[in-house]
């Protein structure tokens, strides 16, 4: 996993492989800059300590020292103008980092903000919204972290983490012969009892097969409200199984998707369609 440590280190590395050859030129070593971290539109704040640590790591590569003063929590909501946060400390290494620190808090404030519109957007109904795998290689788990911070929940981590049989493994399954509910009562019998089995199924007529195998979750994937609801209901009579819908949700069809009963919507535009949002480093040279 990479943490926020190592995302910012790398980062700092790529940007700035030989040092940053303006500011060394042309900066005096001991001027200090103060800057604000401060909000050009309303959202809600992910990566702080992804921001910490790129003036952190920027003070010790230009052997100077900065300071992290009052930094919003990831998971504050703000508006337009708001100072979250503040910087002061040399200005070379303020400059090193700004870009680094900007480009994450955007990103994942982007994330955050998107994740809890449409967590609003189902106030008052049981379903939960959750990310999916389709996270930016290398910063899931900062991704995954924004939804969090947002109102959010996770889906699997990894392919290692749960079983998630989708259309595909069906297909494979049925070109040989293999009958469903069998070969998914097989998986139950190789996997540790922790691990949750999921399946996902475009068809009410799928449900039958997969629900004689006592599934964890089912996944109604691309269904219409009505039989969304009907999945709901079937599901309910003959299972425990919570019920999970998918694809092409939009903030337009979440609060329909819902109010059918689902416990679970999985919206991967969270994690790979959201907007930067747009926040600023408003930086004054004191000396």
């Amino acid at each position: 996993m990479r943490t926020p440590q190592l995302v910012v280190e790398q980062a700092l590395a790529e940007d700035a492989p030989w040092g940053d050859v303006t500011s060394e030129a042309l900066l005096p070593a001991g001027a200090v800059a103060d800057a604000a971290l401060v909000a050009r539109e309303p959202g809600v704040l992910a990566g702080a300590e992804c921001a910490r640590q790129a003036f952190t790591q920027a003070a010790r590569l230009t052997a100077g020292s900065l300071d992290v003063l009052d930094l919003a929590p990831d998971g504050t909501g703000f508006a337009t103008g708001d100072v979250l946060g503040r910087v002061r400390g040399t200005a070379r290494g303020v400059l090193r980092a700004e870009r680094i620190a900007l480009n994450l808090l955007q990103h994942l404030s982007g994330i955050a903000t998107a994740t809890a519109t449409f967590v609003q957007a189902v106030a008052g109904t049981n379903a939960r919204i959750v990310d999916t795998r389709k996270t930016t290689p290398g910063l899931r788990a900062l991704e995954r972290a924004a939804v969090r911070a947002g109102g959010g929940h996770n889906h699997r981590w990894s392919l290692s983490d749960a079983v998630l049989v989708k259309d595909n493994h069906l297909a494979v399954l049925l070109a040989h012969g293999l009958d469903v509910t069998t070969a998914l009562k097989s998986v139950r019998e190789q996997v540790p009892h922790t691990t949750s089995i999921e399946v996902e199924v475009d068809r009410l007529d799928q449900l039958e097969a997969v629900l004689a195998a006592d599934v964890d979750v089912v996944l109604l994937d691309n269904f219409s409200p009505t039989d969304l609801a009907e999945g709901v209901r079937v599901v309910r009579a003959r299972s425990r199984a919570l019920v999970e819908a998918s694809g092409g949700v939009t903030l337009a069809t979440v609060r329909g998707i819902a109010e059918t009963g689902v416990d679970l919507i999985s919206v991967g535009a969270l994690t790979q369609n959201s907007r930067t949002l747009d926040l600023g480093l408003d930086t004054e040279v004191l000396t």
